[in-house]
């Protein structure tokens, strides 16, 4: 931890650190708003996967000064539908752009009665209808007591564990956002490459191929589960609808020194709610609230947790969206995360 802070801070992007009760520590990046990293107390290896520019002052310093995409890693918010947010030319899909007002940001801290946040105002322009929408997101981070700490037994001394809770409030500003988006909000969280995606679900339920070529091996459907192996190269894609998930995702993957990491995402689901993500080949096809995207390619080699809020605006009844969601991840010997991943996720 204390390499990279030194790293952005040299590179002129000081992140803070929020130290919750339990000795969890949570890097926060300003620049897009993102969680760059997460701690247990007794390590500093990132649960988190962080661009390799970022290993050096000269290149970090390169990338923050480019006008590329700045994806510096880890945990952040992007908005829904994809095609209105990120492809200028739909229905062509030859270009794919992040609108800086959203990624990176202009992300502010506030203090006021409703507690410590991160605000970006933002403007952006939804392709399809060539409209700009006026948005405010707002977040927050709090603590997340570790999950299985009133189970008997108890979680294993062997294994750390670092969690967090995440706040996010989307809200369509100014005149006329009662018809404006509509807009969902998107958290995705990037993590080390080539370990496997759990996406506990209530029925079988068979995955969407949004993007890519997904190798039938690498996906299965299980009465209750779908597992997918994340270690292609490329960037491919599934989604599942809320209907069938279950609230929770989890991602295990190979640690250092032969050990095991596992992190869960907890979050709510609504299948009665607008999710508005689609197909970019099918914009009708509604629906999905659980993403996983595997890259491996020139963007980096990371694994994307995904999930989706319902929308906010037009024809929803609400400008207003919050989400409320936690982190759990775990780092140990192999079978005692095996163990952990059972508890959390019916399955290991």
């Amino acid at each position: 931890m204390k390499k990279l802070i030194d790293v952005l801070t040299a590179a002129g992007q000081p992140p803070r650190v929020y130290r919750q009760p339990d000795g969890s520590a949570v890097l926060l990046l300003p620049h897009g708003g993102r969680v760059l990293g997460l701690f247990s107390p007794a390590s500093e290896e990132n649960f988190y996967w962080t661009h390799t520019d970022l290993d050096a002052v000269d290149t970090a310093a390169a990338l923050f000064a480019g006008d590329q995409w700045h994806n510096t890693g880890g945990d952040r918010t992007w908005l829904a539908p994809e095609v209105d947010f990120f492809l200028p030319h739909y229905p062509k899909t030859d270009v794919y752009f992040q609108q800086r007002s959203l990624d990176p940001g202009d992300y502010r801290p506030v203090q006021d009665d409703e507690g410590d946040r991160w605000i970006n105002r933002l403007a952006c322009v939804l392709s399809r209808t060539g409209a700009s929408v006026d948005l405010r997101i707002a977040k927050s981070f709090g603590p997340a007591a570790n999950p299985l700490r009133y189970e008997r037994p108890g979680p294993a001394e062997s294994v750390e564990y670092a969690g967090y809770t995440q706040c996010t409030r989307l809200s369509i500003v100014g005149e006329g956002a009662a018809q404006a988006g509509p807009v969902g909000l998107w958290n995705l969280v990037q993590m080390p490459h080539g370990g496997d995606m759990i996406i506990p679900t209530y029925a079988p339920s068979a995955p969407r191929t949004l993007f890519g070529n997904v190798a039938p091996d690498d996906v299965s459907v299980e009465p209750h589960c779908i597992r997918y192996r994340m270690h292609a190269a490329g960037e491919h894609k599934i989604g599942v609808r809320a209907c069938a998930v279950a609230g929770r995702i989890g991602y295990r993957y190979a640690a250092a020194d032969g050990r095991a990491a596992l992190i869960v995402r907890n979050f709510s689901v609504n299948p009665s709610g607008e999710y508005v993500d689609a197909p970019w080949s099918e914009p009708s096809d509604l629906g999905y609230a659980v993403q996983a995207c595997n890259v491996h390619s020139g963007l980096g080699s990371f694994s994307e947790l995904e999930y989706h809020v319902p929308a906010a605006g037009r024809a929803t009844g609400s400008v207003e969206s919050v989400d409320v969601s936690q982190v759990w991840a775990f780092r140990g010997p192999a079978e005692d995360v095996d163990t952990i991943s059972e508890q959390l996720l019916g399955t290991k």
